[in-house]
């Protein structure tokens, strides 16, 4: 095995640690006709089953890794839940704070 496809798993593995696994899950969409017993009717039949793929949220942020901000696309439950370390950015033009 090459050396460049050893680090590429690396460092694959070490992104999923940190973010999780990004691909899309897969799944079925169901279409149905008909009425609910309990709302009165007959049943709901099934007329139609077609995979399909649940991509997850995913925003291209910046994050801080290793100390250096670089841009990752990552899912917004990380972001919201607060496991994402953003950079902290600083107006440019702001005169410092003298009290």
């Amino acid at each position: 095995m090459s050396t460049l496809k050893k680090n590429k798993r690396i460092k694959r593995a070490a992104q999923f640690e940190l973010y999780g696994d990004l691909k899309p899950g897969r799944g079925n969409k169901k279409v149905e006709r008909g009425k609910a017993k309990y709302l009165g009717g007959n049943g709901r039949k099934t007329t139609g089953i077609s995979k399909r793929v649940y991509r997850q949220n995913l925003k291209k942020i910046q994050v801080i890794e290793n100390g250096s901000v670089v841009t990752r696309r990552v899912p917004v439950r990380l972001i919201r839940s607060g496991s994402i370390t953003k950079p902290v950015s600083t107006d440019p033009f702001a005169l410092p704070d003298h009290n």
